[in-house]
């Protein structure tokens, strides 16, 4: 009665906080959910909080780990969000970025523009390990260049986030990558290598799809092309010397330097070339006497706007910093809370264990891992907690059923790593949105490789149960 009663107890605040999301949906629209998430995690929070303090009776101690747990997820990623902010307006405002769009229409036919984008970002992704660095850099020219095509801004948005985030799935430099082999007990490729299971059709489906919307929903653009060309020439050198900027950029990744020095170092690169080769864009930012120093300054922390007599070209060429950063940081920081209060009252590991309890064929603990992944991305926010608490919940209960440790990690991938960046209130969601500015209701059903990712999971499983194929396959022990 009291497992009964704790279990109900616990899933109160996810319900507070689904609810109010789908109300402010409903109510204000999709484009509210940045400005009020906060607000909303906030109101889930102190119910946790509240309920964890009367009903469960947890003492102030386990709250306190669990918010030191959380913290330790999603601290080191606020650095990382600051640093993509000035890196994205380092390389617009120095013309790498306006270089990239400039050569990429001229070599892209938009017809098959967008499995073009989604393969160059999973090729990217999977050298830089990094879906995040992949889609700060390359993936902002992509959006340019898809834009200026003619392409709705939620599918460029979603053939980037798919093939940035298959990269970074197969990547042995992948941090989630790494960290769901590691938490499941598995050599990280032999995690690859099972993973290459369900990504490879996942994203074979999902070029299929790209080339069919490119086939059939662009029309002729390539005179609005030829204009937002001719207008970035007139206000950006585009000097054949910026490539320099992404060479030094990619050098660093190749020899594995920290995501923050690499960040970092694109920043000071970026800005360098800045005042190197756009004198037009200097003179804009020194206008009424103000100090170069200052100028910079500035360029890296607010926002910047260039007129160049084109209002789409001024969205696309407008910057904004780390100020731009701050709202998602903010909302990162909320669901930080919701987090460990979620973790130190102990409701998220009663929630989650009612998934478990019942368990034993393989088609049954995927389901449930794929469904614990999908809950967990939504009630802890962030996909490294996610991660961990999924690996730690099921490996148990896998042993048990006499279900190799891959299987597991596998589908966590597939549940956690993959769709973080589906949720609007997860660090993923949050930042990709605010750094291709679409919101991410809108790419969400654009991201054809990340659905199927879960998906193909329960699939396979049930595939090769009803087929009697391989036990390799299916992740049964010899």
């Amino acid at each position: 009665m009291i497992v009964e009663k704790n279990t109900a107890v616990s899933f109160v605040p996810v319900i507070v906080l689904l609810g109010t999301l789908i109300a402010t949906l409903i109510v204000k629209g999709a484009d509210s959910i940045l400005d009020l998430s906060p607000l909303l995690m906030g109101i889930a929070s102190a119910v946790a909080l509240i309920l964890g303090l009367t009903v469960l009776r947890r003492p102030v101690r386990l709250l306190r780990l669990g918010m030191l747990k959380s913290a330790r997820q999603i601290i080191p990623a606020i650095p990382i969000l600051l640093l993509i902010g000035t890196l994205s307006a380092t390389w617009m405002l120095s013309g790498t970025v306006p270089l990239m769009i400039d050569f990429g229409l001229s070599i892209l036919h938009p017809r098959f523009f967008l499995p073009a984008a989604c393969a160059v970002c999973a090729l990217v992704s999977v050298v830089t390990g990094s879906s995040w660095t992949t889609i700060a850099t390359i993936g902002v020219a992509f959006m340019g260049i898809g834009t200026i095509m003619g392409f709705q801004p939620a599918w460029v948005a979603g053939a980037i986030i798919s093939g940035a985030y298959f990269g970074d799935k197969i990547s042995p430099l992948s941090d989630t990558t790494v960290l769901a082999a590691s938490t499941c007990n598995v050599n990280i490729f032999t995690h690859i290598r099972y993973m290459m299971i369900t990504t490879v059709p996942a994203m074979t489906i999902a070029l299929i799809v790209f080339m069919l919307v490119g086939l059939n929903g662009v029309g002729d653009s390539s005179a609005a092309a030829g204009d937002i060309v001719n207008s970035l020439r007139n206000i950006f050198n585009m000097s054949p010397w910026l490539w320099t900027v992404p060479a030094i950029t990619c050098l660093m990744i190749a020899l594995r330097l920290p995501t923050l020095i690499v960040l970092a170092t694109g920043t000071v690169t970026g800005l360098v070339a800045m005042w190197i080769f756009q004198p037009t864009v200097t003179a804009s930012l020194t206008e009424g006497g103000v100090n170069p120093v200052m100028a910079s300054v500035m360029a890296l922390l607010s926002s910047t706007s260039i007129s160049t007599g084109n209002a789409m070209l001024d969205d696309l060429t407008a910057t904004s910093g780390m100020a731009g950063m701050l709202p998602t940081i903010w909302l990162i920081l909320s669901a930080m809370i919701f987090g460990g209060m979620m973790i130190g009252t102990g409701m998220l590991r009663e929630i989650t264990n009612t998934f478990v309890r019942p368990l034993r064929r393989p088609i049954h603990l995927v389901m449930a891992t794929v469904s614990s992944g999908l809950f967990l991305n939504s009630s802890t926010g962030d996909q490294y907690i996610s991660l961990v608490i999924g690996g730690n919940l099921y490996r148990p209960a896998y042993h048990r059923a006499g279900l190799r440790p891959e299987l597991l990690s596998r589908s966590l991938e597939d549940s956690v790593s993959v769709t973080s960046v589906l949720i609007p209130w997860n660090s993923c969601g949050m930042t990709q949105s605010t750094v291709l500015g679409v919101s991410t209701i809108a790419y969400a059903p654009c991201c054809i490789f990340n659905i199927l990712s879960p998906v193909m999971s329960i699939a396979m499983v049930w595939l090769t149960s009803r087929l009697h194929l391989s036990f390799a396959t299916i992740g049964r022990r010899a």
